[in-house]
């Protein structure tokens, strides 16, 4: 099903939440009209570059300037000692933070230029600021390093083998944490019990965030007021603000940060990094403003990865179908540095959905992070739930297969029931609502369960290979309360604020301290608020990403934004209705308990026909010719909203595909998509949530994956290499919903931004599997290349310590192989 867009005119002002209304953003974006943070131009800007490692680990004996400096336009190059030697009030160690911790966290300096050593390719050295781009670039060719190469390891089982060469002298063994989850007796003693244990092992590979928009800042300050304003692509300006100010020593108050439009984050823009805090400490220094931007190759070589897991997963089983424990273990790469919430990854927002949509009675988890010499490893699209879902529901595939159970009917059995709900794991969270059956029974509708089983077995006589693979996904976004974050080590609030505030004209602008990158918030928290106050959509506008305009706000990751923010803007039109109520009241000599409020009109109970609107009391409002006793002018309000509990959003995705094992190549034949993320504001952004996650997820799937070579080079460092899938490659959707409102906010909604995301992957790896069932192959490792797919139906890849060998190239000449999932 596909939603149509409708024209905001035409939809009653009753109607306007929960449809499908076009973007406002979009005509601004399609014209070329958008602002970023490269299209900021400001009066005498100078340019900065930055001069990267080009070895993964190594000692930099000496770094030579001087040839660099001599050059014409060069206004200044900057090293580590710069830094230290520069004018700055107080102890400041321009050290990047860690914004999460962990009881048994090894956590290790990061400076934002190399002092003394580099411990990736890509690691930044120097900074070059010039009157042009084009001679900032130049003139890193003309600085001299003296380098004297280590060892390095890229993977966390490299890095943490004994004989590894050693990141941080805080960190032995490259161990950046210890952490678990569960009962482990109780699922020891679930194992010995088992009738049957199913063992998975597989890698989450590593993949590289590709927004439209490269990292960019432009930096400016004024020396007289001693203000410091940054332009950035941020997904979150308050915590930058935040961040920066500790890292440099600048006055949070003095500090300004401003998103323009961004185009795209996915998590690689939440965090913060050395590069936009050189710009701003160069504007300092320099005292005129600085602009950086990345270049695409860049990008690849610094931003933020995403996975990154080895795993290994046994789910003990009864002979009838019964889950009767879980066990896993994970090595998590968390790159050289641990970035600002990295830590929480692998670890909190992994090992607490290992129960996925099951009843399972007996979870333990266990999860070692590396030091590693790659960029640091940090939250993209999904951020531990794509990992989470990917071993369960890989492992619910194999298990179905080992009982010759059908995979829905094994899945079903041991689905939490309907009744359960709240429904508390064994792995610390509790699923607020959910009905897992329904979307799994209209995806099963939309692809033709029996018949397609029906088509598979003809198309095997005749030598052709279709898979049908199942995701039954749950995610946990809107992560709150605060309380319970900071337990958890987040090191700051995970609340929203919002301000809504009515002109004297009757029109209304809604703050909020999310802040947008491509989601939509422009139409949809307009829609929010309109809803809210009764009035037209087109009187409200949304603002948000300034520091100077919103009163504080924690950002946008997560799909945090409708059910905490979007909540948050619902608290604050709530309370501005119910001091318009008293001002109505005190106009119509009522008591305000007297007075209802319907479709932005005031009136008196019983009477319908003493009635105003709520635009006349915010005009009165600002007159103040007449006002209650103790009431001050103007209408507007603010709210800062800490929801209950998390938001759980679930769904069932499933893959129909046909393989060649002949040439290893993959088709789709069906996608179908059906979510259930609670209540929808606008439809029609769903679903392009839907496609656009679906597409990333598929990219896992298929092409995508960050390698590197022996000596901790990306081998993948250009589009050129790294293979992002183009529309040819992404299938056609189907999508449905079903709504299952969240109890733990006002709209009832749970968020849908990293749903396809998380889904995805799984379904295409289970499909892949169940064409080549006959192969006796039961996996192919991610990205599910036709060299790999043709090595493990072929018998050339092995399961690296797994169960097996793949088949030997023909049907049913082997069985139980796992076609070397690792």
């Amino acid at each position: 099903m596909t939603i149509d867009s409708v024209d905001p005119d035409d939809v009653d002002a009753a109607d306007i939440l929960g449809s499908a209304i076009e973007r406002r953003e979009d005509p601004s974006l399609v014209t070329g009209n958008a602002e970023y943070t490269d299209d900021i131009e400001l009066p005498n800007t100078a340019h900065m570059a930055i001069l990267r490692s080009r070895y993964a680990h190594a000692t930099i004996e000496d770094i030579d300037t001087e040839d660099a400096e001599a050059m014409d336009g060069v206004v200044g190059v900057f090293t580590h000692d710069d830094l230290a030697r520069s004018d700055t009030p107080g102890d400041v160690p321009f050290l990047i933070p860690v914004a999460w911790q962990l009881p048994s966290l090894n956590d290790v300096d990061h400076p934002m230029l190399a002092d003394g050593r580099v411990r990736y390719q890509g690691d930044a050295i120097a900074a070059v600021v010039a009157e042009e781009r084009t001679v900032a670039r130049d003139a890193l060719d003309a600085i001299d390093v003296d380098y004297e190469r280590r060892e390095a390891a890229t993977s966390p089982s490299e890095a943490l083998d004994g004989d590894a060469s050693e990141l941080h002298g805080d960190a032995d063994g490259n161990v950046a944490f210890d952490w678990e989850i569960g009962d482990e007796e109780k699922t020891e003693a679930a194992f010995a019990d088992a009738d049957r244990v199913v063992e998975f092992e597989a890698d989450n590979q590593l993949l590289i965030p590709n927004a439209m928009e490269p990292r960019a800042a432009v930096a400016d300050y004024n020396p007289g007021s001693d203000e410091l304003e940054v332009f950035m692509t941020t997904q979150n300006p308050h915590v930058h603000r935040l961040l920066l100010s500790g890292v440099l020593g600048h006055p949070e108050h003095k500090l300004r940060v401003k998103a323009p439009d961004v185009g795209g984050g996915f998590g690689s823009k939440i965090h913060n990094y050395a590069d936009e805090a050189i710009a701003a400490w160069a504007a300092k220094h320099l005292e005129r403003p600085v602009k950086w931007v990345a270049t695409r190759s860049e990008t690849y070589l610094t931003d933020a990865q995403g996975r990154g897991h080895e795993t290994t997963a046994e789910l003990a089983v009864s002979d009838d179908g019964d889950i009767e424990g879980f066990r896993v273990d994970t090595k998590a790469n968390m790159g050289a540095y641990l970035s600002t919430f990295a830590p929480a990854v692998p670890t909190w927002l992994y090992g607490t959905l290992l129960s996925g949509q099951y009843d399972i009675p007996a979870i333990h988890a266990s999860v070692e992070g590396a030091y590693t010499n790659v960029p640091p490893v940090d939250a993209y699209r999904g951020a531990g739930r794509p990992e989470a879902s990917f071993v369960v529901e890989r492992v619910m595939h194999l298990a179905a297969r080992e009982l010759d159970m059908d995979p829905v009917a094994f899945r079903k059995r041991n689905f939490v029931d309907d009744d359960d709900f709240p429904f508390e794991t064994e792995v610390a969270v509790v699923y607020d609502s959910g009905e897992y059956e329904k979307p799994m029974d209209e995806a099963l509708e939309m692809v033709d369960y029996e018949g397609f089983r029906e088509r598979q077995e003809q198309a095997r006589e005749e030598g052709r290979y279709l898979g049908i693979g199942f995701s039954c996904y749950i995610e946990a976004c809107g992560l709150a309360p605060s309380e319970l974050a900071g337990q958890l080590g987040a090191q700051a609030g995970l609340w929203e604020s919002s301000l809504v505030r009515f002109h004297p004209s009757g029109t209304v602008t809604a703050f909020c301290g999310t802040s947008g990158h491509g989601q939509g918030h422009g139409t949809t928290y307009a829609q929010i608020v309109a809803n809210e106050l009764g009035i037209p959509y087109e009187d409200v506008d949304v603002v948000e990403g300034d520091t100077d305009e919103i009163p504080h706000g924690m950002g946008t990751y997560g799909s945090r934004s409708a059910a905490v923010g979007g909540s948050s803007l619902v608290k604050s039109a709530e309370k501005v209705v119910e001091k318009a109520k008293s001002l109505a009241a005190h106009q119509f000599e009522a008591d305000p308990d007297d007075v209802e409020f319907t479709d932005g009109e005031f009136h008196v109970a019983g009477a319908p026909d003493r009635s105003v609107g709520i635009k006349d009391v915010a005009q009165q409002s600002y007159l103040a010719h007449d006002m209650p006793d103790d009431t001050e002018p103007g209408l507007e309000a603010t709210s800062f909203y800490d929801p209950d509990n998390f938001v759980f959003p679930f769904g069932t995705h499933v893959a129909v595909v046909e393989v060649d094992p002949e040439s290893g190549e993959i088709s789709f034949e069906q996608y179908a998509a059906v979510d259930d993320v609670g209540n929808q504001i606008n439809p029609k952004i769903v679903e392009g949530q839907i496609h656009g996650g679906v597409a990333q997820g598929v990219g896992q799937a298929l092409y995508e994956g960050a390698e590197y070579d022996d000596n901790g080079s990306l081998v993948t460092g250009s589009m050129q290499d790294y293979a992002v899938p183009k529309a040819e490659h992404v299938p056609e959707m189907e999508t449905a919903s079903t709504t299952t409102p969240s109890p733990h906010n006002p709209l009832g909604v749970k968020g849908v931004g990293e749903a396809g995301t998380i889904a995805a992957p799984q379904a295409v790896v289970n499909a892949v599997a169940d064409a080549l069932e006959p192969f006796g192959v039961d996996g192919v490792e991610m990205p599910m290349t036709a060299e790999r797919v043709w090595e493990a139906v072929n018998g050339q890849a092995t399961a690296d310590g797994g169960e097996g060998t793949a088949g030997g190239g023909t049907p049913d000449e082997t069985a139980g192989g796992d076609g070397g999932e690792r």
